[in-house]
């Protein structure tokens, strides 16, 4: 099926982007990038029809490897997103900064499972000019509300420690809160042979809630993207497969600025709709009401 994408010579390694970019913003601390399980990634996202993203998994199929924890059916992702009153993460997106960043307590797989001992990951996502770097450190849940909630510290292994202290001091001297949550099911490939270190996303049913932000709350939640959409994110640690991108070009793929966070954030009232807020009534005739409509789990 892909005997058309013929592989072309690897380009030149770039040199890493440092940290230090973003040294010249004032008023942001602690940005040096943890070596604390930290991914430094380049993004891009699609915006396609649910067809066709079965269309393109089906052929993904064929040149990558499945995440070990997809299988056929996905697997769900949740997250609840930490930000100031006045939605400082939220307007730095919105605004385009070249160094901006949120906080999230995510979790994979059933929320209705949730407990306090189930484990999440407390994650700061940074973006660095194009570079994006997660960093992120694994805790029992009632640990993590306990940091971002209770803001307290919480044991961790000596390694830990460092990023533990920038996400308390993030929580109190900004005064974050839970602000929004965000769900979908994901199916996720990973590259092989000359493409270690690709990965490659389809996240379908995306939807949130802006109260009730326990993951295990049994709580109903509304569609912040098109039931009938699916976002597609290429992420890949120096470069994007030759293959990929003829791909993607032969499909007239359109690159967007779309974040789950900000959807949410917009879908809720809790800002005006910017200019890249994704109405229903904008890409399928008929769906705005299925986009507003409450939904379970």
């Amino acid at each position: 099926m892909l005997r058309r994408f013929r592989r072309r010579p690897v380009p030149a390694r770039r040199p890493e982007v440092s940290a230090a970019v973003a040294s010249g913003e004032a008023g942001h601390a602690l940005r040096a990038p943890s070596r604390l399980h930290a991914f430094n990634r380049y993004e891009i996202k699609y915006l396609v029809d649910a067809a066709v993203a079965r269309e393109l998994r089906d052929e993904m199929d064929t040149v990558l490897d499945r995440d070990r924890h997809s299988g056929d059916g996905g697997y769900g992702v949740w997250s609840v997103y930490y930000d100031t009153s006045r939605l400082r993460f939220y307007w730095e997106k919105i605004e385009g900064l070249r160094f901006r960043r949120k906080l999230r307590i995510r979790h994979y797989g059933d929320r209705f499972a949730v407990t306090g001992e189930t484990p999440v990951h407390v994650e700061i996502k940074q973006r660095v000019n194009r570079v994006t770097q997660k960093r992120r450190v694994r805790l029992p849940y009632r640990d993590a509300l306990r940091l971002c909630d209770g803001r307290e510290q919480v044991g961790h292994e000596p390694s830990e420690r460092g990023f533990l202290e920038e996400v308390l001091d993030l929580v109190c001297r900004l005064d974050l809160r839970a602000t929004a949550m965000t769900g979908y099911q994901r199916h996720a490939y990973v590259g092989r042979g000359a493409d270690v270190g690709l990965r490659v996303t389809f996240d379908q049913r995306v939807r949130g809630r802006d109260r009730d932000f326990h993951l295990g709350a049994d709580a109903a939640n509304r569609f912040i993207v098109p039931p009938g959409k699916a976002i597609m994110e290429v992420k890949a640690n120096e470069r994007v497969p030759y293959w990929l991108t003829d791909l993607t070009a032969e499909r007239n793929l359109q690159v967007v600025r779309l974040s789950k966070y900000c959807q949410s954030v917009e879908a809720h009232g809790l800002a005006p709709r910017s200019i890249f807020h994704i109405p229903g009534h904008d890409l399928d005739f008929g769906l705005s009401s299925a986009l507003t409509a409450r939904v379970e789990a």
